[in-house]
């Protein structure tokens, strides 16, 4: 419920993680992937600097999200390792790489992870409507504390 309110694209299963991968996502850094991540932090769209003021240090429910992160070939907008969630904020060019997106998302799913996105207009125009969103999906993922003995 609500769940569509800002997400544009089809959110499919949960993911499962890949028999060929039991210790968690695939983490392998290319040689140039350090580099790029860096230049795609610091080039950062304005919806990207808006939405990190929302995510950065612990502000969200207390769960850290890093940005512009390599898995595999892919770099993730936003990664919240501790409930396997990406967020990823995309512009007019994703309406004509929606192809690319839907194959890209199904291999982070197979990683375990879940993907969601959100227009650059919502992170910029609703960014504090946008953070409730994720932060509703991430409780759903978030891993279940041991209490006491």
């Amino acid at each position: 419920a609500g769940e569509g309110l800002f997400l544009h694209l089809q959110k499919k299963g949960e993911g499962t993680s890949s028999p060929h991968n039991r210790h968690g996502p695939c983490h392998t850094i290319m040689p140039m992937s350090t580099e790029r991540a860096r230049s795609l932090r610091r080039d950062q769209t304005d919806a990207e600097r808006k939405l990190w003021q929302a995510l950065r240090a612990r502000h969200l429910a207390g769960l850290k999200f890093k940005r512009q992160v390599s898995i595999g070939r892919y770099f993730a907008d936003f990664l919240c390792f501790e409930c396997k969630l990406i967020v990823e904020l995309d512009g007019s060019q994703h309406l004509e790489q929606v192809v690319y997106d839907d194959a890209r998302t199904r291999w982070l799913e197979t990683q375990g992870y879940r993907v969601v996105r959100f227009w650059n207009g919502d992170a910029l125009t609703s960014a504090d409507a946008v953070a409730t969103e994720i932060l509703r999906i991430a409780e759903t993922r978030r891993p279940a504390t041991s209490g006491p003995v």
